[in-house]
């Protein structure tokens, strides 16, 4: 099955507005899906098919009983906006990631949201608590802010003689400025690191400011979580590897497609987890009765052929602490 033809099995990636498309019949309960990756996107592809197969497991079946209508934003802040109009129409919408929870709740605070891989619910103000997030919003964090500061020990780790770290974040992303203010919190605790923050707003920010900070010697990366990370993943894997930059990931797909190493929560497993979720608010639950949820364990990733490129010998003890080693 070619991609196109899945997506059109999943109701999905059709841009039409809702209203130009065959409507289901009211025995059917519509589901909406505001995915922050572009349709080509294979992470974000395997994100969907998990969810679609968790739904097929609690007896919901596309085209029976179940209508799902798949929108791809591809970190757009006009198709964000467009596409929540769009959708909000239906019984009950998914949200992948922030921008997507920030934009769907702009047009709606009554039909009932469920996120994942969000980072940070409250201060974004999605929620009012974990335990009670009230309003019509609840779902699935990705990490602690906690998390961030592991990533700089970890790149030390792998490269002991790195003095001088770049982390790349997001500005205009609330959690960008959490995980920076981790990061350099844990930063303070080693003697003779040095931050400097890099915005990632676009390709040309990004290949300019890597290009000045490896002309200087002893230098590692910390790309931190955000959709404009995932959008420009293989453009920053590709600058890392040249300028021979030991780097670290917060998510397992960066080192499974040439980075250096991950640490944190494998983000497919939300995406079933959603799906449970949304079965109990088609059958009554209201998402303010349903607490947030946080993962429940964090993987190390570590890519033996990118640390060779880098002219890395990965320690054994990381090697022995690793869930996955990709040779």
């Amino acid at each position: 099955m070619n991609r196109r033809t899945f997506i059109s099995l999943l109701g999905g990636a059709a841009a039409c507005p809702l209203a130009a498309r065959a409507q289901p019949s009211e025995q059917m309960r519509r589901v909406g899906v505001l995915m922050n990756f572009p349709d080509d996107d294979a992470e974000g592809q395997a994100r969907l098919a998990a969810f679609s197969q968790a739904l097929r497991k609690l007896g919901w079946t596309e085209g029976d009983n179940l209508h799902t209508e798949v929108r791809w934003a591809a970190d757009d802040v006009d198709r964000y906006r467009r596409y929540s109009e769009e959708l909000v129409a239906l019984h009950v919408l998914l949200a992948s990631a922030s921008q997507s929870v920030a934009a769907l709740q702009r047009v709606t605070r009554s039909v009932p949201i469920v996120f994942a891989n969000v980072i940070d619910p409250i201060g974004a103000g999605f929620i009012a608590t974990l335990a009670r997030p009230g309003g019509n919003t609840t779902g699935f964090t990705a990490f602690e802010y906690s998390i961030s500061g592991k990533w700089l020990e970890l790149l030390r780790e792998f490269a002991p003689n790195v003095t001088r770290v770049a982390v790349l974040r997001d500005p205009s992303f609330a959690a960008g400025i959490g995980q920076f203010a981790a990061i350099q919190s844990s930063a303070s605790s080693l003697s003779g690191v040095e931050l400097s923050a890099i915005d990632q707003r676009d390709a040309g920010e990004i290949e300019r400011a890597l290009a000045a900070f490896a002309r200087e010697p002893n230098g590692g990366v910390i790309i931190t979580a955000s959709a404009a990370a995932v959008t420009h993943r293989e453009l920053i894997i590709s600058l890392v590897t040249r300028y021979r930059l030991p780097n670290i990931y917060p998510f397992r797909y960066f080192p499974k497609t040439g980075s250096l190493a991950s640490y944190g929560p494998d983000t497919i497993k939300d995406f079933p987890r959603a799906a449970a979720y949304i079965d109990r608010i088609l059958k009554g639950t209201k998402p303010a009765d349903l607490p947030v949820q946080a993962p429940t364990r964090y993987e190390l990733i570590i890519n033996l052929k990118a640390a060779k490129a880098l002219g890395l010998e990965v320690p054994q003890t990381l090697l022995a602490r690793a869930d996955e080693v990709i040779e």
